[in-house]
């Protein structure tokens, strides 16, 4: 069967991590168009820590040092306060996709799922059959619930994270995975299922998937406290793959 090419739109916001997917995933399929929400959600309560900073550095000064230095001037980028603006949507519209693929940002509405010809994808940080929301991995780790360290790439629904699972990925976790390190390790992983669901749908048409075996727990926002219980548990865990 001829590969097709199909008009790939990114629906993300811009952070470190997020640009690395950008650079990463342009080097590997052909995208046409970004789009970038503005707003994010705050928590009401104290949520930074330390390894938050370090995480900055390493993306920014270590992760994307040889990164092109005009990233999203290689195609055309669209920012709203909101991906759910009216204007936004109809811009959407107008460039009819094939596939969307979501990364990170906010919940999406029902008219923005049904706009792509092919699939409307989101990119889960975790396994969403028993962490959904925000967190996910930070999560997990609270839990002790190592073997979840996994990133999800599914069809969108209504509600959140529910969506039939196209791709899973166990995180490659070493000694040296420092915990600073692990958006990153998140962020490939993303990367190649995208990549590989691109390839897929021009190829064959269609995505397999599977439905997920139960809606996993809503999880929100980490305190700074509970944060700090998991840089410690991550890093007895770090010890034990010795």
């Amino acid at each position: 069967m001829i590969a097709v090419v199909l008009k790939t739109i990114l629906l993300t916001t811009k952070t470190s991590h997020h640009l690395y997917f950008l650079w990463k995933l342009g080097d590997l399929c052909p995208l046409d168009a970004l789009f970038l929400e503005t707003h994010s959600l705050q928590a009401s309560f104290e949520t930074a820590h330390p390894f938050e900073e370090a995480r900055a550095h390493y993306e920014k000064d270590i992760v994307l040092k040889d990164a092109p230095k005009s990233i999203m001037d290689t195609l055309p980028v669209y920012q709203y306060d909101s991906l759910n603006d009216g204007d936004c949507v109809e811009q959407l519209k107008a460039l009819g996709p094939d596939i969307i693929i979501i990364f990170g940002t906010g919940k999406v509405c029902t008219e923005i799922i049904s706009i792509p010809r092919k699939a409307c994808l989101n990119l889960h940080g975790g396994a969403p059959e028993f962490y959904r929301g925000l967190d996910t991995h930070l999560w997990a780790i609270y839990h002790n619930d190592f073997q979840n360290l996994i990133t999800t790439l599914h069809f969108v629904e209504p509600q959140l994270d529910t969506g039939k699972i196209v791709f899973e990925e166990q995180l490659p976790i070493t000694q040296d995975t420092s915990i600073e390190k692990l958006r990153i390790v998140n962020t490939e992983a993303c990367v190649n299922m995208s990549a590989l669901a691109i390839n897929g749908l021009s190829q064959n048409g269609y995505l397999p998937s599977r439905e997920q075996l139960q809606t996993g727990r809503y999880y929100s926002f980490m305190p700074k406290d509970l944060k700090e219980v998991c840089v410690r548990k991550y890093k007895r865990y770090l010890q034990r793959l010795r």
